[in-house]
């Protein structure tokens, strides 16, 4: 921004307003535009260009978990990409781009103790969100740490069309699994993983019955479940596993709006039939090998091996509460991010 240009002083936000209790209402949210303070010395002023839609979130809305809960009044805690277009600290140049947790709103005000990362300048920064942020971690985390794909696995993946779950089933074959199955909600979704993605087969969770189906795409059983779903999926994965099988848990969407907890899967036992593993991990785990993820993200993606789809909803920070729900409808395909500012 051009020291003649004024600097903003209204934030226009999204705030939680109540908690939730079942589905994300309307009226969990509020609007809000704040004053922008006057740029001290030793802070910088960032625009938000971008930022990430995940189901997190919906945790973060109503209780502690592995962070404390949004408080009531705060902006929508979020991950996101922005630029510093003011600086009066030299540690930030204006005109560089940060991966921080921005949370939803048009600006954040930095001091040195901004929790973000530099981006390089040639980084696209939707795929810094996608690919090469949290998600795609996420998804090699998995994959490569805690399944430990090994050559021949069948690998089974659960929320295969979204940003992670599409990942992690390419992940697997590039580690060598003999055969990569997808679960998605869509006939569109389960071609564009089986066509554009390379996984051998998918099921429709809407339209099959994902027991029998699994059972028919993996006759010898299931080496690694990447769970994104829980519910009713992980049961019926878990009727298939194969002996020393590893049950990745990621995530657990089809259970985050529901008001009360769903019953458990009934058949636990089968861990201890087939002597099989099951365990959760989040990516803050391997928050020190974020450096080399994103660099064999990079190279698998400049291969060829790896492909990505980042869907980008527009309309700025106000859409974000209705773009946020399509996480849970199964409207997108991909790593799901809104454009907070237009693209320079």
């Amino acid at each position: 921004m051009d020291d003649a240009t004024p600097l903003p002083t209204v934030n226009r936000q999204v705030l939680l307003a109540q908690r939730p209790h079942g589905p994300v209402a309307p009226e969990c949210f509020e609007h809000a535009q704040t004053p922008l303070p006057p740029l001290q010395d030793g802070q910088a002023l960032l625009r938000v260009l971008y930022v990430s839609l995940d189901p997190t979130i919906r945790g973060w809305m109503e209780s502690d978990t592995y962070l404390p809960a949004i408080p009531i009044g705060d902006p929508i805690r979020s991950g996101g990409v922005a630029e510093v277009i003011a600086s009066r600290n030299d540690a930030f140049a204006v005109g560089s781009r940060y991966f921080a947790m921005t949370n939803w709103q048009e600006y954040v005000v930095a001091d040195a103790d901004l929790m973000g990362s530099p981006l390089p300048p040639d980084l696209d920064p939707v795929e810094a969100l996608g690919v090469y942020g949290t998600t795609g971690i996420t998804a090699w985390a998995g994959m490569t740490q805690v399944a430990d794909v090994q050559e021949g696995d069948t690998v089974l993946v659960s929320g295969a069309a979204g940003g992670t779950g599409s990942v992690a089933g390419q992940i697997a074959r590039i580690l060598g699994a003999g055969r990569v199955v997808g679960i998605a909600g869509t006939d569109a979704k389960c071609a564009w993983i089986t066509g554009e993605l390379g996984f051998d087969a998918a099921v429709n969770y809407r339209t099959e019955d994902i027991d029998a189906r699994i059972g028919e795409l993996c006759p010898d059983g299931v080496d690694v479940f990447f769970d994104n779903v829980g519910g009713d999926t992980l049961e019926a994965a878990l009727n298939h596993l194969a002996l020393g099988a590893r049950v990745v848990l990621c995530g657990a969407i089809s259970g985050y709006n529901d008001a009360e907890p769903a019953p458990g899967p009934r058949n636990l036992m089968q861990l201890v039939v087939q002597r099989a593993r099951m365990e959760g991990f989040l990516v803050l785990d391997y928050l020190d090998r974020f450096p080399e993820a994103a660099l064999q993200l990079a190279v698998w993606v400049a291969e060829g091996r790896l492909r990505h789809r980042e869907e980008v909803v527009t309309g700025g920070i106000e859409v974000a509460p209705r773009a946020f729900d399509r996480l849970f409808t199964g409207e997108n395909m991909g790593k799901l991010v809104v454009q907070v500012w237009p693209r320079d």
